[in-house]
């Protein structure tokens, strides 16, 4: 292989560079560091190096190009070499890299699915550099979030969804449509489509967008939409999250946690606890259960769970053909705003923190439940300052 200007391989990493200068480098190192991190990236995901061959898919095939041309350097092996954790850098160089000439990302992709007997990018003869950036925003060039505590809330919130039922992922549907305040998960991580700016048609006539995604990890991209599209759908285990729902709350068909009845209880403390007795008639246990309440509240006085008091049953709904695990959740989460925030002892003196007790009035209870009946709870949420309920998008 001919030597490799250090500056010509500089220019093709860049599209990788970190907006901030650390360690006192140069930015040609900086941008050099950042492009063999995301190869780094790339094999801590997949379990190995990136791979050439007309079997993988463009985005690997030109890491693979990039780390054999990194591995051809010894300025670069040497910049690299402590960082080098994964021993990338030792693998075997290829033959030189063919010349680089003017061709569209979309051409490129094309031409790489219709060609045969090719077995990697180096035989290719019109790749530029321009298209290896333009290409590379299937795998997002990411920066810090830096209002990412204005999200951190709805990923802590996202990720219990999914612990509980309340949200779901499924497989991203072939290029599938994107819209703004919708989930997904891709490269491992959890992404939030934050904005979605606007339309504008691409040369060969594609509709397309630029999109502000916000990722879990706190960092951010402005990857066009249909570059999103393609990442999700060319990643295994590319999903899409669903909007909060109870699932099948009511239906003809039951399925293994559906009951042929269920009932919301809302139960009343008799504690003298000082932190419950003054507010007495707004704080309310509400729960759901496949069996009668009476059974079930028998030894209130004994469980740190029914606050170590007996309690009464102020109202009950009976419901016919529903999840109860789900309709639960779902009320827990309408009512989270209001949650009691209160710690008492169990019976051993050790500190209990009784959850499913809310500061809320009857009145909004029946408001849920008549929502629930008509399928329209997931849009609303009890705000405790209004004491009632108010429409909610889940999402944003």
């Amino acid at each position: 292989m001919t030597d490799l200007d250090l500056d010509e391989l500089a220019e093709e990493l860049a599209d990788f560079a970190q907006p901030e200068k650390k360690g006192g480098r140069l930015p040609r190192e900086e941008r050099i560091i950042a492009g063999f991190q995301e190869i780094q990236r790339f094999t801590d995901t997949h379990g190995r190096s990136p791979q050439h061959g007309e079997a993988n898919d463009i985005f690997e095939r030109l890491y693979a190009e990039r780390l054999d041309r990194l591995r051809a350097s010894e300025e670069c092996r040497s910049l690299l070499a402590p960082l080098d954790k994964q021993g990338l850098l030792a693998g075997a160089i290829r033959g030189a890299a063919a010349p680089i000439e003017s061709i569209d990302d979309d051409e490129l992709l094309a031409e790489l699915e219709d060609m045969a007997g090719v077995s990697d990018i180096t035989e290719l003869r019109h790749v530029r550099t321009a298209a290896d950036k333009r290409a590379a925003e299937e795998i997002a060039n990411r920066t810090p979030c830096k209002d990412f505590d204005k999200f951190r809330p709805l990923f802590e919130q996202v990720k219990a969804d999914l612990q509980s039922g309340l949200r779901e992922s499924r497989p991203f549907q072939t290029m599938a449509e994107i819209k703004k305040g919708e989930l997904f998960i891709v490269g491992g991580q959890v992404a939030y489509v934050a904005e979605v700016g606007e339309e504008f048609r691409t040369e060969y006539e594609r509709r397309d967008s630029r999109l502000r995604v916000i990722y879990d990890n706190g960092t951010e991209s402005d990857v066009l939409l249909r570059s999103l599209q393609r990442a999700l759908h060319r990643d295994d285990a590319g999903r899409r999250i669903t909007d909060p729902s109870a699932g099948p709350l009511f239906g003809d068909v039951a399925d293994d946690e559906d009951l042929e009845s269920g009932i919301i209880y809302v139960l009343r403390s008799k504690s003298g606890h000082p932190g419950i007795a003054p507010h007495r008639e707004l704080i309310h246990k509400i729960g759901v259960t496949g069996g009668k309440v009476e059974a079930r509240i028998a030894h209130a006085a004994l469980d740190a769970t029914y606050l170590l008091a007996d309690v009464e049953i102020v109202a009950t709904y009976k419901l016919f053909n529903i999840n109860r695990t789900k309709l639960e959740n779902l009320l827990h989460r309408v009512f989270a705003p209001a949650r009691l925030d209160l710690t008492i002892e169990d019976r051993f003196g050790n500190p209990v923190k009784p959850r499913e007790w809310y500061l809320v009035p009857l009145s909004a209870v029946d408001a849920a439940v008549e929502k629930i009946r008509d399928g329209s709870i997931t849009n609303f949420r009890y705000d405790p300052e209004k004491a009632q309920l108010v429409e909610h998008h889940w999402a944003n």
